[in-house]
């Protein structure tokens, strides 16, 4: 008999599978506290079942973990993990220091299939979307790799292009807030900008901290470095965003890689500060991280620091963002789950 994985069930399918075995209904707010917030690996963990009960649960179901294969540290405290999943795929994790702040960014496919020429993991296929507990088992995998330092927040920045997994990755949201009891104020995800999903995010899954990929001010440089502004070019994903519902005190984030003579002009600059008008936002700038084969090089600090007084003299909130885990690949854009 192929036994039932309870991880990969989601909270009425797990109170299906308590009805289904015969057990009382408090079973499965039980099996859920023990999953998602005890972080438990397997049913005989669960001390709060008798060791008769366990051991019939364990006859027809268990709780997957995902595997870790390598873990790096960075100089500069930042950690990568590698992780396998059941079929033999993997992906990587990537746990971020910066003081009072513990960042988990997470993946949400291996691979992605946005092409975005200055990320490497664009160079990679997509193979498939990763299911919803697969996407929280880093969470769960990470929290407790790294027991008792608290993870404090948590960006669907790692590899793929989470709106393009969207009912898993919704699903996801979802266990992470109702069932793992994390706020969704300390949750950001992040995308190129697929409009459609944006507007349906909105209405359908929890309030979470929305990030927008921006990266150009034209559609001709956005539509060479990021194919998606074919289908939703820059007007319409602004729309989007001006239509976005925020709570009080909320702001979009409009994440902006610089790139050497690419985007990086003062016109560049001024023409973002105009596309952002009236939209509640902030403005990371994101110094290229260079790689091999990129085609792309990392403007001068003087360059970055006239792009972001330009923004600041038009009233946007405009950070320079410092990269970490560059030198075990683990900054913004260098996920490649170790693929070589």
């Amino acid at each position: 008999m192929q036994k039932t994985d309870l991880k990969a069930l989601s909270q009425p399918g797990l109170e299906s599978f308590v009805r289904e075995t015969g057990l009382p209904e408090f079973r499965a707010r039980q099996l859920l506290h023990w999953i998602y917030e005890k972080r438990v690996r397997s049913i005989d963990e669960i001390t709060e079942l008798s060791k008769g009960l366990r051991q019939d649960l364990s006859g027809k179901a268990y709780i997957s973990s995902l595997e870790l294969l390598r873990r790096e540290r960075s100089e500069d405290g930042t950690v990568k993990f590698l992780f396998g999943l059941e079929d033999g795929e993997s992906i990587e994790s990537v746990l971020i220091p910066d003081h009072s702040r513990l960042t988990l960014c997470i993946s949400s496919q291996t691979g992605c299939a946005m092409k975005c020429r200055f990320c490497l993991t664009g160079k990679l296929k997509r193979k498939r979307n990763l299911k919803a507990h697969e996407i929280v088992d880093q969470v769960i995998s990470v929290s407790r790799l790294m027991d008792p330092q608290k993870i404090t927040n948590i960006v669907f920045m790692g590899m793929g292009e989470p709106l393009d997994n969207f009912g898993e990755v919704t699903d996801a949201l979802g266990r992470m807030t109702e069932l793992m009891k994390i706020s969704k104020r300390r949750i950001t995800l992040s995308t190129s900008g697929i409009v459609p999903k944006i507007l349906e995010l909105a209405r359908t899954a929890p309030r979470v901290n929305l990030a927008v990929s921006l990266n150009a001010t034209t559609d001709e440089v956005r539509d060479r470095i990021m194919p998606v502004n074919r289908k939703y070019p820059l007007g319409t994903l602004l729309d989007a965003c001006r239509r976005f519902p925020l709570e009080p005190g909320r702001r979009i984030t409009f994440e902006y890689v610089m790139l050497e003579g690419i985007n990086d002009t003062e016109e560049d600059a001024k023409r973002l500060a105009k596309l952002l008008r009236g939209i509640p936002s902030k403005v990371n700038l994101i110094p290229f991280n260079e790689h091999e084969g990129s085609g792309f090089t990392r403007p001068s600090d003087e360059r970055i620091g006239r792009f972001q007084q330009i923004l600041l003299e038009r009233n946007l909130t405009a950070l320079i963002r410092k990269s970490k885990g560059r030198d075990i690949r683990a900054a913004c854009g260098q996920l490649k789950a170790g693929c070589s």
